[in-house]
């Protein structure tokens, strides 16, 4: 019994040494940004938007190439976690490429964007996307940057993943401002850092500057990061206004606008459920704006091919924000029946005043 006894002390000891050490290499290697990095300063300035010029706007959470309509996910009430191999990878990421050549939008807002990443099998879908938009400038933001995440089984693996923005216009900075993370340590040490990736762009004939502002704000807390990422939202799209410029937000808000009907798509239950955006948190310079006639993003609790559609959760949690300095012509949700990811582009039309 007490040879027994020793040998079980001895296992837990090693496993507490394990857990440790494990531990320690994940704080020691944690993804600690600044709160505001230049990510790309350039005198480019060859094709700059004017006024009263019509501008095409594509918003889309990539889904990391691996949520298509094959894919149920563990954190929405699903059983999986690597959910693509790598032939279904690239044939979502196909999808996605050949969607936006057809629109031909002049800026594109990219979410879950992966640079090498298991649960994506570490292809590098920034490069892919700048080889595919040759006449776009490109910038990359990190939103979700670990070694190894070590839940659940299979374990999620390394990730790399954040926003990306793609200018046909010529844009001076890009610059990336870190946002709050709600959650304490240990958890996060492998968590999500969010950010704002910003894009300067002159407009021509002016001193002004067009702002445009990627995001992908948190989801799965309690709602306090929800509330604080949205108040430095609020704080910094008034400055630049202030400021004389034009702003224009846009990507996966994780919440529904207050000004916006969502009744056609009814809370289900024990379905993941997004934080709401109080419109009036905007001074009246601000129009938060959302297409109900499409749902922008599908539950994961189960894979959507082959399923009956009415026993999914839909949200309209992906659209855009603009200044009163900038008309809009349209807002429209894509429905393309989630095929390559579980949401839906968000293409906006405007002009600069």
């Amino acid at each position: 019994m007490r040879k027994a006894l020793r040998i079980i002390f001895r296992i837990i000891v090693c496993l507490v040494i394990i857990a440790a050490l494990c531990l320690g290499l994940m704080t020691a290697a944690e993804y600690r940004p600044k709160d505001r990095e230049t990510l790309v300063s350039s005198s480019r300035t060859s094709s700059l938007p004017k006024a009263s010029q019509s501008i095409r706007i594509l918003s889309w959470n990539t889904g990391y190439g691996a949520l298509g309509d094959n894919a149920d996910f563990f954190m929405d009430g699903g059983k999986g976690v690597i959910t693509a191999d790598t032939p279904r990878v690239l044939t979502n990421i196909g999808g996605i490429v050949e969607f936006i050549k057809s629109e031909d939008p002049d800026l594109i807002l990219l979410q879950e964007v992966d640079l090498s990443s298991k649960r994506s099998s570490y292809i590098n879908q920034t490069q892919v996307y700048r080889d595919n938009f040759p006449d776009h400038m490109s910038s990359f933001a990190y939103n979700y940057r670990a070694l190894y995440v070590p839940y659940p089984l299979p374990t999620l693996g390394k990730v790399e993943s954040g926003l990306q923005t793609l200018s046909r216009f010529g844009f001076h900075e890009a610059e990336r401002i870190s946002l709050p993370c709600p959650f304490s340590w240990p958890v996060s040490t492998v968590n999500l850092k969010r950010c704002l990736l910003v894009t300067r762009i002159p407009v021509s004939g002016t001193e002004k500057e067009l702002v445009v502002i990627n995001l992908h704000l948190e989801a799965y807390d309690s709602g306090e990061g929800k509330t604080e990422q949205t108040r430095i939202l609020v704080r910094f799209m008034q400055e630049e206004y202030n400021k004389g410029n034009y702003v224009i937000a846009g990507g996966d808000f994780n919440q529904l606008f207050s000004n916006i009907d969502a009744s056609a798509y009814p809370v289900l239950e024990n379905r993941w459920q997004p934080g709401l955006i109080d419109a009036s948190a905007f001074s009246p310079s601000f129009s938060l704006l959302m297409d109900s006639a499409s749902p922008t993003c599908r539950s994961l609790d189960q894979p959507y091919s082959g399923a009956e559609r009415d026993g999914f959760q839909y949200y309209l949690i992906d659209g855009f924000i603009v200044s009163d300095n900038v008309t809009v012509a349209s807002v429209e949700t894509r429905d393309l029946d989630f095929v390559c990811s579980d949401h839906n582009p968000v293409i906006m039309t405007v002009s600069l005043n």
